[in-house]
């Protein structure tokens, strides 16, 4: 098995330092992907600092990779080496639940194989995208057209697909109202795809801060939520709202925004439970829902919409050395608007 570098944190809560690690061998249904590229997601945070349960260590972080196959097993006849490729949350699935079988592999009954933090098939530990390669099945692997830079396509391998998978299934388009509650990683994507599916956006924040940043990526209008007149002149204003924050709202108010048979929908999860009146849901008919990811088919055709309509994450590229500040820099929301290491960088993160 070949030895690659790599950032680990060895404990929770660790910072992030130079390592090796190895690499699974490459089956016949594999790839071996040299990553140029890697997302810094905030569950990435979550889980080095363990406040998601308890987890694997040392532990490689990286669900949001983007590289070029340099080696392709004898069976493998989706990809070529040199394809410009991507990989998302999860590398594995059983493959023959109903979720698997209609393309919901994130809902896979057995449990997704996630990027990281897990153990494969093999009984290996599964390593992230904080590395310069990942050998990854061929069926979890999405291609990345050509149009679309590796760098900004990175964040599209969580972010995107977190944002673009509820506007679909809620029907944004021509004619809808949609609100993006947050503008950061995952509500600035929210913005360029809902823009480009044709709905009327509107950006709802705390304050004014963000409302230049707002209307320069898309949005028809900025709407600051700590005036309180302004979910009084806003009730009934939205065919779909969906929440990236991960505070917790009050969620009368937000139903309040909603149009009849309007939807509120968490992508972000808020630290504790929420309350909110039935009343708010019967009056209107409303609907309160959540969404998780997408699965690989749903991703690609993310990621072509993206090649069509020219969308990438608004990108900071750094360093490897520099990912343990970018950490502190997230969780202070000091990030316009995802940050994404240059992996060919690692062989010098500890210079």
């Amino acid at each position: 098995m070949a030895t690659v570098p790599a950032l680990a944190a060895a404990a929770p809560g660790a910072e992030l330092e130079p390592t090796s690690i190895r690499l699974r061998p490459v089956g016949d249904h594999d790839v071996l992907i040299q990553i140029a590229y890697v997302g810094i997601c905030h569950s990435d945070i979550h889980q080095v600092r363990e406040e998601w349960g308890a987890a694997s260590f040392p532990m490689v972080p990286g669900h949001e990779i983007a590289g070029v196959v340099t080696q392709a097993g004898s069976g493998v006849k989706r990809f070529s080496v040199g394809d410009r490729v991507g990989v998302g949350c999860f590398v594995d699935s059983c493959r023959s639940c109903v979720h698997c079988r209609r393309g919901e592999e994130q809902f896979c009954e057995q449990g997704m194989t996630s990027t990281y933090n897990a153990v494969g098939r093999d009984g290996l530990p599964n390593y992230g995208g904080y590395s310069t390669h990942i050998v990854v099945d061929e069926n979890y692997v999405l291609a990345i057209p050509d149009s679309l830079a590796l760098d900004e396509a990175a964040p599209l391998l969580c972010a995107g697909i977190t944002m673009y998978a509820p506007l679909v299934r809620w029907g944004a388009g021509p004619g809808t109202r949609v609100a993006v509650v947050g503008l950061g990683g995952l509500g600035h994507l929210g913005v360029k795809f809902a823009r480009a599916m044709g709905a009327e956006v509107t950006v709802l924040s705390r304050g004014s801060r963000k409302q230049r940043g707002a209307l320069r990526l898309g949005a028809d209008h900025f709407r600051a939520t700590e005036k309180p007149a302004v979910f009084e002149e806003l009730s009934g204003a939205f065919d779909l709202v969906l929440s990236t924050v991960s505070a917790s709202l009050e969620l009368d108010s937000y139903l309040g925004l909603l149009t009849v048979g309007g939807t509120l929908v968490h992508v972000g999860v808020p630290p504790g439970p929420s309350s909110l009146s039935v009343a708010a849901l019967v009056d209107g008919r409303k609907n309160l829902s959540g969404s998780f990811i997408g699965g690989t088919g749903e991703t690609q055709a993310m990621l072509d919409f993206c090649a069509v309509h020219g969308i990438g994450a608004e990108v900071e590229v750094i360093d490897a050395k520099q990912a343990n500040d970018a950490y502190a820099r997230v969780v202070d929301g000091d990030v316009r608007y995802r940050f994404v290491i240059d992996v060919t960088t690692l062989g010098r993160a500890d210079s």
